[in-house]
Formats: structure tokens, C-alpha cells, sequence
């Protein structure tokens, strides 16, 4: 199954890294290479993205993308831990920057790691950017389309009429469109799950009425069904953590055995529409 960094950072940053990098560093002049092997043989997980970069000022350098969902005590220990690694792998100087998408508390989230042990101190900056924080209008005015999935949680985005705005945004462009479930689950945070679901099916029939959309489905078609069946099966899997943690995921061998492409995006918009787990597992049970 691809990794669940493949279907949403991963390729949420792909698809614009210039513009995606130029606005977590505020570096203008900055150029992106390509977006490199994060996995550390010495730690259990990926760091999320790592970009090399080059600027006039400070030359070649890393760009390390950390998004977490909501964030946790020890990122700043992680945060330092990434840097490191990078650096030691790649020999250049590192950038990392942390991205918190949800809000978890009022409490004020520390940029920099710091500790000191038999006076020896050790100390890592980062630079951290709270979606809440960010005002919706940079993401629908300025050339970020990285950032139009994350639009009903960005400052001012919660608005019904904001999250058909990005939706006909992200639909309007083959590569974005398929990020489109991606800001339905952002959208249930602030939206009533009905609603959200209203706003999908009343935008997939303007879709499914174009030659756009129809010449699409055919081309999806002759690559093979297969592959667009392990990309749903993924994304499945990653809204299914996010919402309900590691007790979402014990559905997935079951949903695994579904074959049927149509009834695994049947299946994928009736998750997004669940609110508790316990509506889920009686959802699951009779499916």
C-alpha cells in the first residue's frame, strides 16, 4: 500500500515546491531542486518532506516540511532530531520548518528546542506556522495551491461559501482535483458533516456534466482501475487515522478486500460524513 506521506504532504508540496517553499521560509529569491529521500535509517518514521533549495544569500541548504495534525509535546525533540539527520546525510545546512494544521489548546507552541545536561546545552531553532493562523486570503489569491486543501481551517475559512470557492478552485485543475477529499475532511471540522457532503454532490454533478470530467474518467480507465484503487484504498486509510486515530485503522484489512473502485469512494465520502467512532464501527458492521 503507498505510504500515507505519498497521498497527502508529500504530494500536497509537490505540486507547487517553489511557491510552497518561497512562503514557509519567506526567502523570495529562493530556487527548489528536487524533493529528497527523508527516511533516516536511525529513526522509525519519515520526516515529511525534504526539499533542497538554493538562494542567493545563503546558497544551497534543506528545506525540512514537518506537518502535524495537531501538535504534540515532543515535536520539538523530533524537530531537532530531523535537523540533525538531514544535515549529517546530506551535508547541508537545514531550514526545518513545523506545520500545525488543527488546534489543540491555547497554549503557546515553542519554536526552537533547547536542554541542558552536565553543562553541556544543546539548542535547535525552527521556524512554525499554525494554519489557524494564516489568513484564508493567501491561499485563494496568491499562487499557493498547497495550501487550498487546508482552506476551511485557515483563518476566515469556514464559510460555507469560502469552502465552494476553494473546492471550484481545486476542481478547475486535473492535478488539484484530486485533493478535493482532502479538504472535505478539513471541511468537517468546521461544517456540518451533512452540509459538507451537500457541497461534494453538488459540485461532483456540475463536474460530471463537463467533457472535462468525462475525458478524465476515460483516461483513468485505460491506466488501469487497479492503481486507482491503491490510491483510494491510501487515502481511505489516511482520513481514517486522522479523524479517529489508530482505531480507524482497524477497518482496513476489511476495507481492504473491497475491489469495486465506485464502491470505495462510496465508502470514502460516507467516512467523512461519520462524526464519532462509534458511528463508524455500526457504519463498518453494516457494510
Amino acid at each position: 500500500m503507498v505510504k500515507k506521506a505519498d497521498i497527502s504532504t508529500k504530494k500536497i508540496i509537490s505540486l507547487a515546491p517553489e511557491n510552497w517553499v518561497k512562503w514557509v521560509t519567506q526567502i523570495p529569491d529562493i530556487t527548489t531542486g528536487e524533493i529528497l529521500n527523508s527516511e533516516f535509517q536511525w529513526i522509525s518514521r519519515e520526516s515529511d518532506v525534504l526539499i533542497k533549495a538554493t538562494s542567493p544569500q545563503y546558497g544551497e541548504f534543506l528545506v525540512l516540511n514537518e506537518l502535524q495534525l495537531r501538535y504534540k509535546p515532543e515535536m520539538p525533540k523530533r524537530m531537532r532530531a530531523y535537523a540533525a539527520l538531514a544535515e549529517e546525510k546530506y551535508d547541508l545546512p537545514t531550514y526545518p520548518v513545523l506545520i500545525n494544521i488543527l488546534k489543540e489548546s491555547e497554549a503557546e507552541i515553542p519554536n526552537r528546542y533547547e536542554s541542558e545536561f552536565a553543562g553541556l546545552r544543546a539548542r535547535q531553532d525552527y521556524h512554525v506556522i499554525n494554519l489557524w493562523e494564516v489568513d484564508v486570503e493567501i491561499a485563494l489569491s496568491q499562487p499557493i495551491p498547497s495550501l487550498l486543501p487546508f482552506v476551511p481551517i485557515l483563518k476566515g475559512g469556514g464559510e460555507e461559501s469560502t469552502v465552494r470557492q476553494a473546492l471550484q478552485m481545486l476542481r478547475a485543475d486535473e492535478k488539484l482535483s484530486q485533493l478535493e477529499t482532502v479538504m472535505a475532511f478539513f471541511a468537517t471540522f468546521v461544517l456540518d458533516s451533512a452540509l459538507v457532503q451537500q457541497i461534494m454532490r453538488w459540485d461532483m454533478a456540475i463536474l460530471q456534466e463537463s467533457p472535462w470530467y468525462q475525458q478524465i474518467r476515460e483516461e483513468g480507465r485505460r491506466e488501469g482501475r487497479e492503481e486507482g484503487r491503491q490510491v483510494m484504498l491510501s487515502s481511505i486509510e489516511l482520513i481514517l487515522e486522522m479523524k479517529f486515530g489508530q482505531e480507524g485503522l482497524q477497518f482496513m484489512p476489511k476495507i481492504s478486500q473491497f475491489t469495486d473502485l465506485e464502491q470505495l469512494k462510496n465508502l470514502q465520502r460516507s467516512i467523512l460524513t461519520v462524526n464519532t467512532f462509534d458511528e463508524l464501527q455500526q457504519f463498518m458492521q453494516r457494510n
